[in-house]
């Protein structure tokens, strides 16, 4: 009885080692060989950089360095109107493709595998070749433009193209362009963007006697400088500007005033100070309430009578 006691509990005791050993390797386990994806991620698409606006420009802005950023575009739908980088799009496609981020990557890249090959050839299909980004700074929007919106020749009027002037004018202001000399422009200091009075000297015949008598009057007041000649902005560090003809910015109403005054005499301008550009603008009464004044001057010995309105 005692023996076959001991066997019962010896059995067990085996059964239990065998049964913890079992519960024991299904717990911890073999470790797992990781699958291995068998699908690729797809290679990014090349892309060329594309010149956008860095914020939104209002039309009538004149561009500066500031408003202008390069950005990654899509070979696939790029528009042939878009500026691409360093306006050669093979060498923009080219450095894209192969990683470099050199603005000016020469387009001799190896084509081996074909894909720098053929981002280069995508964009020479889509894009012709484009001006430089130096060649619409100091250009000026046709249209409002928002922010990371290409760059076209449409919205972009540049500084070396017709249509200039135009976009340069405010809304309701006309360009009139008047004779001028460096006599009667300040010795040719003034220049596109200054501010300027305008005064028409002309003969008048004497009340009593015989002969004329020159007249000096004030025809328009505070009159923005267009361009002198065809120049639109002064080079840097120039101070003066000879030409033969202004370019005025002047209201409908002005421009008749001043067609006017242009065919009764000589017209002058006389340079504002800057203080002042902000002053009201616009037609000079024509006959002031203090009259007008005789004045002498003495040139070589000779005496000249002008009439100055006071």
């Amino acid at each position: 009885m005692k023996t076959s006691k001991y066997v019962i509990y010896g059995v067990a005791a085996l059964a239990a080692v065998l049964l913890a050993l079992v519960v024991r390797n299904m717990m911890t386990g073999k470790p797992s060989t990781p699958a291995r994806a068998s699908v690729e991620a797809p290679a990014a698409a090349p892309t060329a950089r594309v010149l956008v606006v860095s914020h939104d420009i209002k039309a009538g802005s004149r561009l500066t360095d500031s408003d202008l950023s390069w950005q990654d575009w899509p070979i696939a739908s790029l528009n042939p109107a878009f500026i691409v980088d360093g306006g050669n799009p093979q060498a923009a496609a080219a450095a894209s493709a192969s990683g470099s981020a050199a603005p000016d990557a020469p387009t001799a890249v190896k084509k081996a595998d074909g894909v720098v090959g053929g981002a280069v050839q995508a964009v020479a299909d889509k894009v012709a070749p484009s001006p430089a980004r130096d060649a619409y700074i100091g250009g000026v929007a046709r249209q409002d433009m928002f922010a990371n919106e290409p760059v076209t020749d449409d919205k972009i009027v540049r500084a070396d193209e017709g249509g200039f002037m135009a976009v340069m004018l405010h809304p309701g202001m006309r360009a009139m362009a008047v004779p001028v000399s460096v006599d009667n422009t300040a010795g040719g200091f003034i220049l596109p963007g200054d501010h300027v009075d305008i005064l028409a000297t002309h003969q008048t015949q004497r009340a009593s006697g015989g002969g004329t008598i020159d007249s000096v009057q004030p025809v328009l007041r505070n009159i923005r400088v267009l361009a002198i000649d065809q120049q639109v902005s002064p080079d840097k560090d120039k101070q003066s500007v000879i030409g033969a003809t202004a370019t005025l910015e002047v209201s409908p109403q002005d421009g008749q005033v001043l067609t006017l005054a242009k065919a009764s005499g000589t017209l002058s301008l006389m340079l504002r100070s800057y203080a002042d550009a902000s002053g009201p603008t616009g037609v000079v009464d024509p006959t002031p309430s203090g009259g007008e004044q005789a004045v002498r001057i003495y040139r070589n010995g000779q005496a000249t009578e002008v009439l100055v309105s006071r």
